[in-house]
């Protein structure tokens, strides 16, 4: 098993690197610093498998929870409004750390289930790039991101929501092009094998969440999309093909070297497969 303590210490030597502890800036701005983000760097240790009962997570955990309004929704960052988009990784973040059953967390997933846009999926609005007929769609990372987040509840595979969003997503396998208010597209970009994926609209991630929805695994556009990313494999293991030059020194996510970790996570994908 290979040990990746020196990742580990990397990332947790950055903590106080934006004026705070826990990767953050004195006001509370839990996204800022990307990919050493408190979001971002959450997710990296539980990938490097750190437990979320580890003391740090366990405050990291109580940091979200202290931005959670009583709506359900998160507020991120102290400035501006509160978006869905930020609510979605409050809550993805927080289910994976084991938070799923909270009835804070079962509030926020409620508000989603009363929120979705007309084509299932979820969006903000506020219209960075203008506006055109393509903004008329939901944006689909937050929506992967919403996915990610009920795949660790009682709703999982029983709600008909999430169906739908599934299907939109799905649908944009077909349409490709940039959807949304902010515009996420599924270009060469989204193509390349990115790991860390948790945060970011990647072919790896898309397949990943939508993996664990019964259906996406029954749909030729999933299985189109699990081939592409099938087709990456090399000898059996994923090679890392983009990721953020700030994750340079990290054993775990090398570009252009094969990944343990995002072997297993290609693994479990298949594993999910095997359950449909």
């Amino acid at each position: 098993m290979i040990d990746y303590a020196q990742d580990i210490d990397l990332i947790l030597s950055k903590s106080s690197a934006l004026g705070a502890g826990l990767w953050t800036t004195p006001d509370k701005r839990l996204t800022k610093g990307s990919p050493f983000s408190a979001l971002d760097c959450a997710l990296m240790l539980l990938e490097l498998g750190m437990k979320p009962t580890d003391p740090i997570l366990l405050e990291v955990a109580d940091l979200f929870f202290s931005v959670w309004r009583d709506d359900g929704r998160f507020k991120l960052s102290p400035s501006g409004g509160i978006l869905p988009c930020q609510t979605a990784y409050g809550a993805m973040l927080l289910c994976r750390l084991g938070y799923a059953e909270d009835t804070r967390i079962q509030k926020t997933l409620q508000y989603f289930l009363e929120t979705p846009y007309t084509d299932g999926g979820w969006r903000c609005n506020k219209f960075s790039y203008g506006r055109g007929p393509e903004t008329e769609y939901s944006n689909p990372l937050p929506t992967l991101n919403v996915l990610d987040a009920f795949r660790h509840s009682a709703y999982l595979n029983k709600e008909p929501a999430l169906d739908k969003a599934v299907e939109f997503l799905l649908e944009h396998w077909r349409i490709r092009t940039p959807i949304g208010p902010c515009q996420y597209g599924m270009g060469k970009r989204f193509m390349q094998l990115e790991y860390p994926m948790a945060c970011t609209y990647s072919l790896f991630n898309y397949v990943y969440v939508l993996s664990f929805y019964k259906k996406a695994q029954q749909d030729n556009r999933f299985t189109e999309a699990f081939k592409a990313l099938q087709n990456k494999a090399v000898d059996g293991m994923m090679v890392v093909e983009r990721n953020s030059p700030r994750l340079k020194g990290l054993t775990f996510c090398e570009k252009g070297k094969p990944s343990a970790l995002a072997t297993l996570r290609f693994n479990e994908i298949v594993d999910n497969l095997s359950r449909k």
